[in-house]
């Protein structure tokens, strides 16, 4: 492609010159040879995942990854360890997410017209600490996989994890509201630690293909967004999505579905609710799928590269 007349600096730095509009085929593969993994995201607590694993039991979606978006020390330790053991058992990966952020504190900034991009990032050196303790405490019940926000924590994250302080099995999922949209952002990421990149919702099959080309850790793509990231419903992507940004997780959120960030027991009904809408959007997916030929295996329970919680180290 001819792009910019200062595109071709981008050969100097091993980035496409622009967006693949051509799709191609991604040979890259998770490490047990599939293509996609199904995540549900969303999940914020124990009744909520218990509903992910039985609807997922009950519909037949080979649900493999629950995210969540609270935060860890929105949850007790009893409520960290039973979801540990409830993922465990089922030989799935739960992902929680490492808070505070600005928009959750007295960010101004986060609150203004012009500062979106601010609110997930950690606001402060003692952000920056509270985020790293939910980082740890994950870890001591037993989760192995994060969601982080913010650029500074990845990276202290990577070093911290590469010095032997965070568990060696232990994953940073990057979060989507650390704005992955383009090529040249997705491969920083991944060279400061991530193990997973989740992709702008509002991004063409071109441009996702652009990033697969330069990196090679998983991507995770919402089929489904909730409204305050785009409310975007692609289900009739998904054959194509799967085909360019293998491997690749797809999420399946929900449009029409209340903000329920921070989420407690006050508002269960309704998250619980929401969850089980999420996996039966999902099997919409599946059955898509089928319909257009492309239905194929995807991962077994506990699948090599999926970061299902261990015995917990906590007394």
């Amino acid at each position: 492609m001819a792009g910019t007349p200062a595109s071709h600096l981008l050969d100097i730095l091993d980035l496409p010159r622009g967006d693949l509009n051509d799709l191609p085929a991604s040979a890259k593969r998770f490490p047990d040879g599939v293509r996609y993994r199904v995540e549900i995201p969303s999940t914020e607590g124990p009744r909520c995942l218990e509903a992910v694993l039985e609807e997922s039991e009950r519909l037949e979606v080979p649900v493999r990854r629950i995210s969540q978006g609270s935060g860890v020390f929105l949850l007790t330790d009893a409520e960290l360890d039973e979801m540990a053991e409830q993922a465990r058992a089922a030989g799935v990966e739960v992902s929680l997410f490492a808070r505070p952020c600005a928009g959750w504190g007295t960010s101004a900034t986060a609150r203004s017209q012009a500062g979106g991009g601010f609110a997930a990032t950690a606001h402060g050196q003692d952000q920056v600490s509270a985020v790293l303790e939910d980082v740890v405490r994950a870890a001591e019940h037993g989760i192995r996989s994060v969601l982080i926000s913010d650029l500074g924590v990845l990276a202290a994250f990577g070093k911290l994890r590469a010095a032997g302080h965070l568990p060696a099995d232990m994953q940073a999922k990057v979060s989507v509201m650390l704005p992955v949209t383009n090529a040249a952002t997705a491969r920083v990421l991944e060279d400061l630690g991530a193990d997973t990149l989740n992709l702008a919702t509002d991004l063409s099959l071109a441009q996702i293909a652009a990033i697969r080309a330069v990196v090679d850790v998983p991507l995770d793509v919402y089929v489904e967004a909730p409204d305050n990231l785009g409310g975007y419903v692609r289900h009739h992507e998904l054959p194509r999505l799967i085909e360019v940004a293998a491997p690749v997780y797809v999420k399946f959120g929900l449009r029409n579905a209340p903000d329920v960030y921070p989420a407690g027991t006050h508002l269960e009904a309704t998250t619980v609710a929401l969850t089980r809408e999420r996996v039966r959007r999902a099997r919409l997916g599946m059955d898509l799928l089928a319909r257009h030929g492309a239905a194929e295996a995807t991962s077994e329970r506990n699948a090599a590269g999926l970061a299902v919680p261990v015995k917990a180290t906590t007394a």
